[in-house]
């Protein structure tokens, strides 16, 4: 009988002997008989993982004198103790329940004798592999073989192969690396009891030299790409942890290094990070090695965005912090800059519901597809049914220059800036903020828009981001929203004047625009002083009969008009009136603008006579020019029935109400401002008319839907809170009232300051409400109080003033 050949001498590279001894944990050359413990080291999402030691059963010393090409793996079976090479997980697992479900679900729904495949895909960091190794770990003891293969090329799929050879059967090590690695696909080929973990694949294709001869087993498959399963493998979509289990990995691992660490903040911080566990993993190492704690993290994270991003604790992979992971991935689309630019110009915008509209402009429609369609393929967005989507931690990375870094160079995050500007302004340009047909694409981009205000710098607003705050402003102005506008204005008109000069158009018209936002604020002394410049430009500009200069008087007789003064605005509506009507003619929308504004001024001033006649010629006028549905069209009606209401001819005033009231839930929608401040203006009337209990209930109606449409810090909210404890009052019903206007005068006091008017009024009324209940010795020290600063704020004549001195001196009266 032939005696058995000896195993070749196989020559080697020193990186393939210190593979071969890191498998096999021995020499090169030298196999020992006896069973031999395997240690092998993984890096899950950049936790470090100490091995699994698999026990391998040597088979007889005949095998490991058989030359190489005769060994047969089927003949090999796995000793006792299964093959098993996937990393440890430590103790900083947390939650994941109804994931690891899913992914078991998946695991085992293909009937017996087929191969299972399924591809667990999501964002860089987002915590596959920690998943997969950690699913592996439960279900281990139901498989004699679970193998961890390093999936990001081909090659490394060879060499993860080679090694399960070697694991299966140490002999192997002085095999050509190639027949190692066909060897294990023949022994997977014939046995089923085996799972595979193909660990970042980063290409579906490449898993083809597996999956094309394995007719049973299962393949558990990572992935950052989201598409290109359908034909090989079940996708299970990876989402971020919950907002508790991302609390708790940074209580664990803080606190596992550093006991004593300090997790104030966690949650706030784990909300900044968009709960990602790669971003919560690197925070927390750092912040457990330098006794930070998480709000000090944050604020350092706002300060310092580019250092943080890159930073790890002591001993951590640098290659595995947020910032390189998506540097890594954009490698991947360098054939694709589009791709780039896309993510660059989306950092700028809300995180969620991005239409895909407003990046029609980068590109042709066939080329911006593409570049759309390959970042959702890498999970760096999500695009489904028109709409993109964002993982808010890739936004604040790409908006984050790093001049070492090719994808967000300072120049490329400048252009993705504005970008994302210029697709704003130029989606709202077109609109008219007045007409209910608009409203829907204004609000489809207002979040984006707040997003872009809060993360953008305004020293480098450019002239797209004047427009698109401008346009913005006045939407919110429109709906009611003064003090959420007052921002944008302001930041508006700086920016105009920084970029164009004071006197520039667009800089009168931002100014203009700010006057009137500050007159709805209750602030016509910042209003007259913004439209007193505004007109002095424009009659040195213009001259004194240019439109631009008549709308300027007639703003600031509106501003004049909300003064303790408005006898001063009736003269200055006359003259811009009858200036309008020469220059631009009777039917201009100017012109009926500034008719009704003039006959508003004449019912200020109680001048009934000739404000009711004005009005109603102003609604025919405006019905025939504008049509009846038009937002003019109907202020002209409620300001006619106002105008009756005054009168007392509360026969007329009250049935035009309610018209008006139906035409503006038809027109505008249940939840607009208009709608609800006419049902609240009904209500009123109702009130004056004698019918206090039905005014009442509508008044009870109305702050449920304020409270439900802007919620409880809204001023025109706080408004109808108001006026429904004063129906409380007026109904003999002041212990109702009491409660009430406590809760309103503190929230005045917290949203719009102590010195406000509507303060001032709402404590004026609480004082009357406490004469009511508990007599003058509680109301009289706050209607003096109420006095002296009113006295110190609007002065001596202020009708609010005169009103609140009226009521002490009646109390003090009635005392004596």
């Amino acid at each position: 009988m032939t005696s058995p050949s000896p195993v070749p001498e196989i020559p080697e590279s020193p990186r393939e002997a210190e593979r071969i001894s890191s498998i096999t944990g021995v020499d090169r050359g030298r196999i020992p008989a006896q069973r031999r413990d395997l240690e092998l080291n993984g890096d899950i999402s950049g936790v470090v993982a100490t091995g699994y030691r698999p026990h391998i059963e040597q088979h007889s010393h005949v095998h490991r004198h058989q030359p190489v090409e005769h060994w047969s793996m089927d003949q090999i079976q796995p000793s006792a103790s299964a093959v098993f090479n996937v990393p440890h997980l430590t103790e900083m697992f947390v939650g994941r329940s109804e994931d690891l479900a899913r992914l078991h679900s998946e695991m085992t729904s293909t009937r017996l004798g087929s191969v299972v495949v399924t591809a667990l895909h999501g964002l860089s960091g987002i915590g596959k592999s920690t998943l997969a190794a950690h699913y592996a770990q439960i279900h281990r003891n139901e498989r004699s073989l679970v193998w961890w293969v390093a999936a990001e090329t081909s090659a490394a799929i060879e060499s993860s192969l080679a090694d399960l050879a070697i694991a299966l059967l140490p002999a192997l090590v002085q095999a050509p690396l190639e027949q190692q690695a066909e060897l294990a696909r023949q022994w997977l080929a014939t046995h089923e009891d085996w799972l595979l973990i193909l660990d970042n694949l980063l290409q579906p294709a490449d898993a083809a030299s597996i999956l094309a001869r394995l007719p049973r087993g299962q393949i558990l498959i990572t992935s950052r790409r989201a598409d290109g399963w359908h034909a090989i493998a079940a996708p299970v979509d990876l989402d971020v942890l919950s907002r508790d289990d991302a609390v708790t990995l940074v209580t664990n691992i803080m606190r596992s290094r550093n006991p004593g660490s300090n997790v104030e903040g966690a949650a706030e911080l784990c909300e900044a990070l968009g709960c990602l566990p790669l971003a919560i993993e690197q925070a927390s190492a750092y912040m457990a090695e330098t006794s930070t704690s998480p709000v000090e993290y944050l604020d350092l994270l706002t300060r310092y965005p580019a250092a943080m991003y890159g930073e790890t604790a002591e001993g951590g992979d640098a290659q595995r912090t947020m910032a390189r992971i998506w540097r890594l991935t954009l490698d991947q689309l360098a054939d694709t800059p589009l791709a780039g630019r896309i993510l660059r110009m989306l950092a700028w915008y809300s995180p969620e519901e991005i239409p895909v509209t407003l990046l029609s402009e980068l590109a042709e429609d066939p080329f911006l597809r593409r570049a759309i369609g390959r970042l959702n393929a890498y999970s760096l967005i999500k695009h489904e049914q028109g709409m993109i989507s964002v993982h808010r931690l890739v936004q604040a990375v790409t908006r984050t220059s790093d001049a070492e870094d090719p994808h967000r160079g300072p120049e490329q995050v400048s252009r993705g800036r504005k970008d994302a500007a210029r697709a704003l302004a130029h989606h709202l340009k077109p609109l008219d903020y007045l007409l209910p047909a608009n409203w829907s694409s204004f609000r489809a981009v207002l979040l984006h828009v707040r997003a872009f205000a809060s993360y953008s710098d305004a020293s480098s607003d450019t002239h797209d981001d004047i427009m698109l705050l401008r346009s913005v402003g006045v939407f919110l102005k429109e709906h009611g929203q003064i003090f959420e506008a007052l921002n944008y204005l302001r930041r508006c008109h700086a920016s105009s004047e920084n970029l164009l000069g004071a006197s520039h158009p667009e800089s009168l018209s931002s100014c203009n625009q700010l006057a009137g936002a500050y007159r709805l604020a209750g602030d016509p002394e910042k209003a007259i002083q913004l439209h007193e410049a505004v007109l002095a430009c424009r009659v040195d500009a213009f001259g004194i009969d240019h439109p631009d200069t008549l709308r300027s008087r007639h703003n600031l007789a509106n501003a004049y008009l909300e003064t303790e003064y408005p006898k001063r605005a009736v003269p200055l509506f006359e003259a811009v009136a009858a200036d309008f009507v020469r220059m631009l003619g009777d039917d201009h929308p100017d012109t009926l603008n500034s008719r009704h504004s003039l006959a508003n001024a004449y019912l200020e001033v109680d001048d009934l006579v000739r404000a009711i006649p004005l009005h109603e010629a102003v609604l025919a006028d405006r019905v025939r020019v504008l049509g009846d549905d038009h937002p003019d069209t109907l202020s002209s009606r409620s300001s006619l029935a106002g105008a009756y209401w005054d009168g007392g001819d509360f026969g007329r005033a009250i049935p035009l109400l309610e018209a008006v009231v139906t035409d503006y839930l038809r027109v505008f929608g249940a939840d607009h401002h208009r709608t609800l401040r006419s049902r609240s203006y009904l209500a009123n009337a109702y009130s004056d008319a004698g019918g206090v209990e039905q005014a009442i209930s509508l008044y009870e109606a109305v702050t449920s839907d304020y409270l439900r449409a802007f919620g409880a810090k809204h001023t025109d909210t706080l408004a109808s809170r108001h006026n429904l404890a004063y129906a409380y009052l007026d109904a003999d019903q002041p212990r109702r009232a009491v409660p009430l206007f406590e809760a309103v005068a503190a929230d005045y006091v917290r949203l719009l300051g102590a010195d406000h008017p509507d303060t001032l009024n709402c404590r004026h009324n609480l004082a009357s409400a406490y004469l009511e209940t508990e007599g003058s010795e509680r109301a009289v020290p706050l209607y003096e109080s109420v006095l002296a600063d009113a006295e110190r704020i609007l002065g001596r004549r202020d009708p609010i003033t005169k009103r609140i001195r009226a009521s002490l001196r009646h109390v003090l009266n009635e005392r004596q």
